[in-house]
């Protein structure tokens, strides 16, 4: 139930995996540097504030400087729902009791969903026609193994997007964390990311996209084919090695990507020393993780660190920035005001809600994600094309 800030009137968006007047900123110059004194703990936006996180497995020090709040605010669409529907690629064929049952291309997965408690739709046949099933911990890090009851599969099997430039491929994967390589959901992304970069297209230089957190890489490879240079980050070596897997699998082998298994944090740390900017931002970061040396990431204590690295690496001319985070107890109005807290004087527009999937054949949809996207107000606005469907929630 998507609301402009205007007339209130509700909007979503949908999407397929298969298919295809702003506020003025005040004294603020995108990819301008942020400079420090750590001698006297002071910024030029505001002063170094220690904190102590504690958690269930360990103490973490952080001492970090905060931006200080800009006290001004961005015009804001909320909430935005983003809707995935099914396609001869992807569908949500019912959910319920805290597991979900999909159908990725040909094969028929069952694994669990812990925002699923309800009851569900389908008897207990339809179920049964599941390829594969994951039996373990129903969190998002959870461990636990595939069984498959009707014949043995491989760990890999074809999939595809089809965007404004085509159809793209890539590989889903059976996971021991429960996961299969791609978020349906992400499809919304995807479609926005393409159109803002073609766009774009004439920007001298072509647009430069930094991608933390990558995964599997398929945001990476739709903003590489639409025409962006891409630096790519996971800490996950194994990660990267999938998104390279994707990339040959796409036959994108010339495309401009950087693939780079380090750290988020500390990676964008160094390209801002290294003055380092880029003109658009994806980010999807994990609840918690480690890095390639144990560094550790805990979303609520590291992510408004995160987002002033952002802030400080968006480049002078802008397109947007998107942050996504999967299957987290909170609101997405937390992330919203982040945003706004740091972005605020940056003009342009504040999109925030979250990305839902609609069940095949019923008015039932599953949120999975919230997010909250920066558009700089140097971007046109952009119409809902490629299968995209704007319109009023009607539930």
């Amino acid at each position: 139930m998507a609301q402009d800030d205007k007339n209130n009137t509700p909007r979503r968006d949908k999407h397929k995996i298969g298919s295809a007047s702003r506020k003025k900123s005040k004294s603020f110059t995108p990819g301008s540097r942020q400079t420090s004194n750590r001698q006297n703990g002071d910024t030029s936006s505001g002063k170094i504030r220690s904190t102590t996180v504690k958690s269930s497995n360990t103490d973490i020090n952080i001492a970090v400087s905060r931006r200080k709040p800009v006290g001004i605010r961005l015009k804001e669409t909320i909430p935005l729902i983003l809707e995935t529907g099914a396609s001869s690629e992807y569908a949500l064929l019912d959910s319920g009791n805290g597991r979900k049952l999909e159908r990725y291309g040909p094969v028929v997965i069952e694994r669990p969903e812990a925002q699923a408690f309800w009851q569900c739709e389908r008897d207990s046949k339809a179920w049964g026609k599941a390829d594969a099933i994951f039996n373990g911990d129903r969190d998002e890090d959870g461990t636990g193994r595939w069984q498959f009851p009707h014949a043995l599969m491989g760990e890999t099997w074809p999939l595809s997007w089809e965007g404004e430039k085509g159809r793209l491929d890539f590989h889903g994967r059976f996971t021991s964390f429960r996961h299969v390589g791609v978020f349906p959901e992400q499809a919304a992304h995807w479609q926005f990311i393409e159109q803002q970069i073609i766009t774009r297209s004439a920007k001298p230089g072509g647009l430069k996209l930094l991608n933390l957190f990558g995964y599997t890489g398929i945001a990476s490879l739709v903003a590489a084919r639409a025409g962006a240079t891409v630096t790519h980050v996971d800490a996950s070596k194994k990660a990267i090695g999938w998104a390279r897997e994707n990339q040959l699998l796409a036959r994108l082998q010339d495309k401009p990507i950087r693939w780079i298994c380090d750290d988020a944090v500390k990676f964008c740390e160094r390209e801002i020393r290294r003055n380092n900017r880029y003109d658009a931002i994806i980010l999807d970061p994990p609840k918690y993780g480690r890095g390639p040396k144990g560094e550790v990431w805990q979303l609520f204590e590291s992510l408004p660190h995160m987002i002033d690295l952002c802030r400080e690496l968006i480049s002078t001319d802008p397109a947007f920035v998107i942050l996504t985070s999967y299957s987290i107890r909170s609101s997405f109005y937390a992330m919203h005001e982040l945003m706004q807290e740091v972005f605020g004087d940056c003009g342009g527009e504040l999109q925030s809600g979250e990305l839902i999937i609609r069940t095949q054949d019923s008015r039932r949809v599953l949120s999975t994600s919230l997010f909250s996207r920066w558009i700089a107000k140097s971007n046109p606005t952009q119409s809902f094309g490629l299968g995209t469907k704007a319109g009023k929630n009607e539930n």
